[in-house]
């Protein structure tokens, strides 16, 4: 009777536990971006700050090399893609009056004649609609107008997560054994045994699943850049990069980068023959990246669906924002395993067996 009144009391204990930081999550979702951004990234990379610090470099030492390593090939990504793609809108901007001549010429007679339906505007008919409306634009303007001071502070309050950022990074590199060691000792004796082992698989879940995914992320987005380059696409290398590294969300990268190179591709080529080479590197991006790439380095016994990323994403965003989009995936982890020891557990349990 005592045992299940302690094993009561500690299941009470554990929900008080979830409650409290569940709720601090949601009140303090505002300022943790930077420090939760960090541990994610600190998790991802202290295995290389731990390979620099076996050759006898001081740990400092090493978290700043490791962070001067990621700065840099952050700062090249920006420096290739921001060019490319003002380079591009550029070129759209040139097109844009054979778009409109193309629409008024072309289109809409076709609309017209194959399904009657007249698209046609005469600028009479422009500024007649503006005027009637200019009434509503005023009203809109006027409730726009006292929000630009929030939306002043909120644009400082992203510079100083900004520049937060690489602070707090810098000390979760640095001291990473020290915080995994007081978590240790916070850790009751009599649960210590147990939560090492849901830890270390969650560890392991989440370690595989980030890893690999960054892997994908790389491999894809040089074969998307390489694949657009061999179709003559202009902007192959941003468009490129951009479909790689959206990967990491399912399906977003594919929908995201297709939609952009058929955008180019129509503009550039201006014939259906012309899109067909870009819709199948895509195609066959699809098919590598989903029937062999993802399966061989991230590992389908994973058990992270790719439904199950969406919902999560979707989900831990809706309720913390951007922490929660952040939150997402360690959460979903920890989630996944957790339901396996409680399965495991009712399987065991004689309400099961009987």
């Amino acid at each position: 009777m005592r045992q299940k009144r302690f094993a009561g009391g500690r299941v009470v204990a554990l929900l008080g536990i979830l409650a409290v930081v569940i709720a601090t999550v949601y009140l303090l979702a505002p300022i943790l971006a930077p420090f939760v951004a960090a541990a994610i990234i600190a998790y991802m990379l202290h295995p290389l700050v731990d390979r620099l610090s076996r050759y006898r470099l001081p740990r400092s030492l090493s978290a700043g090399l490791v962070m001067t390593g990621l700065f840099v090939a952050g700062l090249s990504m920006l420096l290739v893609i921001v060019p490319l793609f003002v380079q591009q809108i550029r070129a759209l901007a040139g097109y844009l009056p054979k778009v409109i001549s193309w629409g008024k010429d072309t289109l809409a007679p076709g609309l017209v004649q194959r399904f009657g339906i007249d698209i046609r505007l005469e600028p009479e008919q422009v500024k007649a609609w503006l005027a009637s409306h200019s009434d509503a634009a005023g009203a809109a303007l006027n409730k726009i107008l006292p929000s630009l001071a929030d939306g002043g502070a909120a644009l400082f309050g992203v510079l100083a997560n900004m520049l937060l950022l690489p602070v707090v990074l810098f000390y979760f590199l640095r001291d990473w054994p020290a915080v995994i060691r007081m978590v240790d000792e916070l850790i009751p004796r009599s649960w210590h045994g147990k939560v090492h082992q849901v830890g270390g698989e969650i560890d392991s879940l989440l370690g595989q699943f980030l890893r690999g995914q960054f892997s994908v992320m790389l491999i894809m987005a040089a074969f998307y850049s390489i694949g657009l380059a061999f179709t003559g696409l202009h902007s192959a290398l941003a468009i490129g990069l951009v479909a790689g590294f959206l990967v990491f969300v399912p399906y977003l990268g594919v929908i995201v980068g297709a939609g952009l190179a058929t955008l180019t591709a129509a503009l550039q080529f201006g014939t259906v023959i012309g899109l067909l080479p870009v819709w199948g590197v895509f195609l066959i991006g699809q098919l590598l990246e989903g029937f062999y790439i993802t399966p061989t380095l991230v590992g389908e016994r994973i058990g992270l669906h790719p439904v199950a990323v969406i919902f999560a994403l979707l989900a831990f965003g809706q309720l913390f924002g951007f922490v929660g989009v952040l939150l997402a995936l360690p959460l979903a982890a920890s989630l996944l395993v957790a339901l396996r020891h409680m399965k495991a557990h009712y399987v065991e349990s004689p309400l099961y067996r009987r």
